[in-house]
């Protein structure tokens, strides 16, 4: 599997990520960019995780059918024909970090999936969707890892 660097202007791996990308703050995902995909790449899928969570790994954020000419997301984009899963506010798109008050950091991965066959995923797919949909195709992958405390 090939490595792709995933990075954001907004915060550092493993570094706080600014209140502004909070679930508190309104949802605004964060800038982020990585490098090309490599050419058998036929798709793009990004997730936001935060294994910390009380109840177990929690989806903040879902995205499946990105074009793989794409090398980067402004804070708050929701890329041009992607297809949004549903996060476990309830809700489509983005749903930043809001760890209990009093937690210790919890860390939020984001890692982008280059897939070598269509993901098939529909509107409103979930985590697990996800994960079964990219199991075989991931020919690619980055991760990058933000913290977040209340």
């Amino acid at each position: 599997m090939e490595e792709m660097m995933l990075r954001s202007a907004a915060f550092n791996d493993h570094t706080l990520m600014p209140s502004e990308y909070s679930h508190d703050s309104g949802d605004v995902s964060p800038p982020l960019e990585w490098s090309p995909a490599p050419e058998e790449v036929v798709e793009l899928a990004l997730a936001c995780e935060d294994p910390d969570a009380p109840t177990g790994t929690f989806a903040h954020w879902l995205l499946a059918g990105i074009d793989p000419v794409t090398t980067a997301l402004d804070a708050g984009e929701r890329p041009t024909g992607a297809v949004t899963g549903r996060n476990d506010f309830g809700a489509d798109g983005y749903g930043g970090p809001k760890p209990p008050a009093g937690d210790d950091p919890h860390r939020y991965f984001f890692r982008l999936y280059g897939l070598s066959e269509p993901s098939g995923l529909r509107p409103g797919f979930t985590a697990e969707d996800l994960r079964a949909a990219v199991q075989e195709k991931i020919v690619a992958s980055g991760t990058l890892v933000g913290t977040f405390v209340r």
